[in-house]
């Protein structure tokens, strides 16, 4: 994200706060795919992670007044949907879990072969990531995935930076050794 539209995403909040619907609109037009694509990731459940977007974006209105900059506005949305989601989480501890819809997005410009490589390998990375503790995926994901900076994923999360370091390192060790098991080689073909 450019330093331009993180400043514009600040202001929109700021109209947001004294109630401009058009602000929303457009906060909401640019940061809707990716709340919706991590609470997915953190629920497994395409419908929940819908409410998860009403419940977010519905929390930015009533309390756009009270966002102190203190971070970008993305990152604060992504904190309020992993604190929806894990809620979400608690509510429902029995269901099962799924993520395929989000990674099924293909490259027009790949070959056929290229296409069956990448999706097998595509699926042996999503299996191997499945494996992580829930705490490691939710670093991979927001680091990765995201590209959230160490110190904004510590405030996401609400943990410190050493331990996101520490969790990232882990985690790509672990995700390491179950790549090179299940046959996959570094590298993307």
């Amino acid at each position: 994200m450019s330093a331009t539209q993180a400043a514009s995403d600040e202001v929109l909040i700021a109209r947001i706060a004294q109630g401009d619907r058009l602000a929303m609109q457009v906060l909401y037009g640019r940061h809707h795919v990716r709340v919706y694509r991590f609470g997915l990731r953190l629920v497994r459940d395409e419908q929940v992670a819908e409410d998860l977007i009403n419940e977010v974006f519905l929390d930015v209105w009533r309390q756009a007044g009270k966002f102190e900059g203190r971070s970008a506005v993305s990152t604060w949305l992504l904190a309020i949907t992993r604190f929806k989601a894990l809620s979400a989480l608690r509510r429902r501890k029995d269901a099962e879990l799924d993520d395929e819809a989000a990674n099924a997005i293909e490259d027009a410009s790949d070959d056929p072969e290229t296409v069956v490589q990448k999706k097998d390998t595509g699926e042996a990375l999503r299996r191997c990531l499945t494996a992580l503790s829930a705490d490691h995926r939710e670093i991979v994901d927001l680091v990765y995935y995201h590209e959230k900076s160490v110190e904004d994923v510590a405030e996401i999360v609400g943990i410190p930076e050493n331990t996101v370091k520490t969790r990232l390192f882990y985690a790509r060790k672990k995700l390491a050794e179950l790549l090179k098991a299940a046959g996959v080689e570094r590298g993307w073909p």
